[in-house]
């Protein structure tokens, strides 16, 4: 196995949104150069909602005036709608992933909108992006199951992804939100997509909620899934989800998929001390990554 797999890192947005810990700008700061340092080259580092529902966010644009642009980095924004696509821009994000929704119970309490409601926008404001020249992305949130309306028929997300291919973005991400796929479900999800929208890039993005997120990157890599995200620590969680944890932990997957000869471009010992990092100096509480535990193997610490 000697594919190459691109890591998304997400711990600077959706790793810190939920945390009960506020860092300071210059932490964040620190936890971007670590990650840089670490090999990362594509990164979720802001967020451009209301900060008033997600405090955590609120710096975002100062984040994007300050994160270094020399490192070869791409830097991705969230977008949930126009004013977002608006503030993502303005901050010169690399890239802008924009919010859609696979369930309206969900949809509601966190962007007010049902799923058609999230295509329809993206229609209307994609060439906000397009115009700018900055690549676009959708991230079809509670792909797998809603914490409100429960199971989510999979045949919404092949609809949703079409709609994002015509609005011209260039990849979709399918979002266990809630952390209740299963690598069965995975594995038919990313069939449906690919047959109806065969043109995007596809990334997964999955929370470790009942302990099967790792099982899951496996089954989207058996699928030929080359994107995939993960957040250093495990750190994470969604505002708007009840009993959200956290993201699966970037440098479990980096070992995972490193021990049986993928390409990540990690280096695995510079992310567990970030990890540890977080854990004892940044956020100083528990984090649930098993590396920061228990270290590589062979022969590391």
């Amino acid at each position: 196995m000697s594919r190459t797999i691109s890591i998304v890192e997400v711990g600077p947005r959706d790793g810190l949104q939920n945390d009960p810990v506020l860092l300071p700008t210059e932490v964040k700061l620190e936890f971007i150069d670590r990650l840089i340092a670490a090999g990362v080259k594509r990164m979720e580092a802001a967020s451009f909602v209301n900060p008033k529902l997600v405090p955590a966010m609120a710096d975002s644009a100062d984040i994007m005036a300050r994160v270094p642009r020399d490192k070869g980095v791409s830097y991705i924004g969230l977008a949930l709608n126009e004013r977002g696509m608006r503030a993502a821009i303005e901050a010169r994000c690399d890239e802008i992933n924009f919010v859609m929704v696979a369930s309206e119970g969900f949809g509601k309490a966190n962007q007010n909108a049902t799923p058609l409601d999230t295509a329809d926008l993206l229609d209307r404001i994609a060439i906000l992006a397009h115009d700018a020249g900055i690549p676009l992305s959708a991230t079809i949130s509670v792909a797998f199951g809603d914490p409100f309306d429960g199971e989510v028929d999979p045949a919404i997300l092949g609809e949703l992804a079409a709609r994002a291919a015509a609005a011209g973005a260039v990849e979709v991400a399918l979002g266990d939100t809630i952390g209740v796929a299963t690598p069965w479900q995975v594995t038919k999800a990313v069939e449906i997509v690919r047959e109806a929208a065969p043109e995007l890039t596809l990334r997964l993005h999955f929370h470790n909620t009942r302990n099967t997120a790792i099982a899951n990157v496996y089954a989207a890599i058996q699928a030929g899934v080359s994107v995939i995200d993960a957040s250093a620590g495990g750190i994470g969680g969604c505002p708007f989800a009840p009993r959200a944890t956290g993201n699966v932990a970037t440098e479990d997957v980096v070992y995972m998929l490193e021990r049986a000869g993928f390409d990540t471009g990690i280096d695995l010992d510079a992310m567990i001390a970030t990890a540890r990092w977080l854990e004892t100096e940044a956020l100083r509480h528990p984090i649930a990554s098993a590396l920061a535990k228990a270290g590589g193997f062979p022969g590391r610490r």
